[in-house]
């Protein structure tokens, strides 16, 4: 079990205004909120390839990042970053959209595949190993179908979430918060069970 104490949370999307507040993005909305709460502002680092946020001060000094290379190439943002801070595999997490969970279901792990998703195989690449810690966040599936979900996978991530799943997308990354800070003032294990079983449905 990891520590918990992450230095670096990178959240994947894409940049740009033709992307904001798409599936694909719900990295950044995460990454926004966390900021918001914390009052602070994401100026741009040309050293890291993204924007920079830091939140905390002394041991609980942390860096938030939106990776400005486009989802694809996701991991050369998130290695110079952890390069340019000196930071270690175990102190990076990773938040990033999941087309196989329902929308809102989070998922955290401590290592494991792509899942098919390009950021998290660039990521994987730069890193040289799937140890390293993600939050998937479930944002569902254009079709249950395999063809259909084929042929409208790019359409669903690309595009924006209607009036009823933004409003529950909001619940969800309240949640995501509180559990982030569990993590932070408890311990990573108290933090994944808390996140792991939310279930997207349920009242606050």
């Amino acid at each position: 079990m990891k520590s918990g104490n992450f230095r670096l949370i990178a959240g994947l999307g894409n940049p740009g205004l033709k992307y904001e507040r798409t599936r694909h993005n719900i990295g950044f909305m995460a990454l926004e909120k966390i900021a918001h709460k914390e009052s602070a502002s994401f100026n741009l680092n040309k050293k890291v390839y993204g924007k920079i946020a830091d939140i905390g001060s002394g041991t609980n000094k942390k860096r938030l990042l939106m990776p400005e290379t486009y989802m694809n190439e996701s991991g050369r943002s998130i290695s110079a970053a952890m390069q340019w801070f000196g930071i270690e595999k175990n102190e990076l997490l990773v938040l990033v959209d999941d087309i196989d969970l329902p929308l809102g279901k989070l998922r955290l792990r401590e290592e494991g595949g792509s899942g098919g998703h390009n950021g998290l195989n660039d990521i994987i690449s730069h890193l040289g190993g799937k140890d390293f810690c993600r939050l998937r966040i479930g944002i569902g599936t254009p079709s249950l179908i395999s063809t259909e979900r084929k042929q409208n996978t790019s359409s669903h991530v690309l595009g924006k979430f209607n009036k009823e799943e933004t409003s529950k997308i909001e619940e969800v990354l309240a949640k995501l918060i509180i559990g982030l800070d569990l993590i932070q003032n408890l311990d990573l294990e108290k933090g994944t069970t808390f996140l792991n079983s939310f279930k997207p449905d349920s009242e606050i």
